[in-house]
């Protein structure tokens, strides 16, 4: 656990007693301040009071007297599309807002650290698809190289969690734009930036808000190295804010729809290599067309990603090399599940955005495509313009039928998981894929993406 720094004999609320939220009140009590906290649901409260936390009803009169700190976790909007009325009535008592990435990075440097000879780092990956993936292939990277690393923050565990860092270890932080949006405190050595593309839009009222709550962790954090994807917009924007100068190597520009040059230091993948140059000098390169756990273009953006930040602590390109091909990906991320009778089972259940489906759309051929669930907004152009390869479309979710009048291939409206498995593997033929990219949130049928996941590989497991 991180013991959180500076609010020592302090009043400290926390707002929502999920994962977060119970690892803050911890971490804060460990550093002697007082918790007292809330959650709308009785049985997380129970779960509080058991580990004997005071809870207190944060929205009644005078709760924040004598208060320090709101700790408010990811899941509670604090401005759009309203804020929570907890949250107003802190703002209302002069009380700051935080959440437990502030605490984090204001709690992280310790004394400890006069005695290490090499201190430790923290890169921290934002961006809107490939985080999860890119940060576990960091986290891989530095245990290949012999790093001590830890992974944490919006994927394994929580950021305040985390045993106190050894010298010289890499801790991977996985940052949602939830996260970065509200935390007081950004001070990551390296941080990632994959892509944007529009998601949680009604979280940050709209396409600027979403990207403002990324750039804080460059503006804020004022990282040492800097990773951006200058495949957007965006990310062609805050590359040119984070440097000085074309040469300016504190920035690292990655790639994976254009041949970067230039006297920068970039990172490129065309047509399955992976390239590394510096000042207009190509230094490295990767073959990725046989790395078995980095299927397709979106995943060689995240291995262009990792690979920079790799290089941006020093590993070695070998090394990086070697890890690429132990990496046994992630669950729900272009996995392959099964191969039988010809026909690859892939799983890419965290497809859960019209542009993270789209990408995997275009990652493979012959495609029975099971999609479907709770739309976002934006309409499905991109997976339509992204579904040359899509033999048929069996559509699961509440709206299937609705889902399913958008798409321009064959479809079939199957409601259920069971049904859309069945009838995607009775078409398919040796040499098909049967994917599950849903372009579309679980929450109409499923608690979440994991669990819709993990009901794909059930179906097809069992009639194998």
């Amino acid at each position: 656990m991180i013991p959180v720094q500076g609010l020592a004999g302090a009043r400290v609320a926390v707002l929502g007693l999920g994962r977060s939220g119970l690892v803050a009140a911890r971490a804060l009590e460990a550093g002697g301040a007082t918790p007292v906290c809330w959650d709308d649901n009785p049985d997380a409260r129970d779960k509080a009071t058991s580990e004997g936390f005071a809870c207190l009803d944060l929205k009644r009169a005078g709760a924040f007297d004598d208060v320090a700190r709101l700790i408010v976790s990811p899941g509670i909007p604090h401005l759009y599309p309203a804020p929570n009325p907890v949250v107003v009535a802190a703002l209302a008592a002069g009380v700051p807002v935080d959440n437990d990435i502030g605490l984090f990075f204001q709690s992280f440097a310790t004394s400890a650290w006069h005695n290490f000879d090499t201190a430790p780092r923290v890169i921290a990956v934002t961006g809107s698809n490939g985080k999860s993936t890119t940060s576990a292939l960091i986290h891989h990277i530095m245990e290949v190289a012999g790093r001590p690393s830890q992974l944490a923050g919006n994927i394994g565990r929580g950021v305040l969690d985390i045993d106190p860092p050894h010298d010289g270890e890499v801790i991977v932080l996985e940052l949602s734009s939830y996260q970065t949006d509200l935390a007081r405190s950004l001070t990551p050595d390296v941080a990632v930036f994959t892509n944007l593309t529009p998601d949680h839009l009604d979280r940050h009222a709209g396409m600027g808000g979403y990207y403002a709550a990324k750039r804080r962790l460059f503006a804020e954090g004022g990282p040492d190295r800097a990773v951006i994807g200058v495949d957007e917009d965006e990310g062609r924007f805050l590359a040119g804010q984070m440097c000085e100068a074309p040469a300016d190597d504190r920035v690292i520009r990655i790639s994976v729809d254009a041949k970067l040059t230039g006297p920068g230091w970039n990172v490129h993948a065309r047509k399955g290599f992976l390239a590394e140059t510096r000042k207009g000098r190509q230094v490295a390169s990767i073959d990725l067309r046989g790395v078995a756990g980095l299927p397709g273009s979106h995943n060689h953006q995240n291995a262009c990603a990792a690979y920079a930040a790799a290089r941006a602590v020093g590993i070695a390109p070998k090394v990086i090399e070697q890890a690429f091909h132990s990496f046994a990906g992630l669950p729900h991320r272009s996995q392959v599940i099964a191969e039988a009778g010809g026909v690859r089972y892939v799983n890419d259940s965290k497809a859960t955005n019209v542009d993270s489906a789209a990408k995997a759309l275009a990652a493979f051929e012959n495609i029975h495509w099971i999609c479907g669930g709770l739309q976002k907004d934006g309409g499905l152009e991109v997976v339509n313009a992204a579904s040359g390869s899509v033999k048929a479309a069996y559509v699961i979710g509440r709206e299937a039928a609705q889902f399913a009048m958008q798409l321009e291939v064959e479809t079939q409206v199957c409601t259920s998981m069971a049904a859309a498995v069945e009838a995607a593997m009775a078409a398919a033929e040796p040499g098909d894929v049967v994917l599950l990219a849903p372009a579309a949130a679980s929450f109409d049928q499923y608690d979440s993406f994991e669990r819709r996941g993990e009901d794909f590989v059930a179906q097809v497991t069992k009639r194998l």
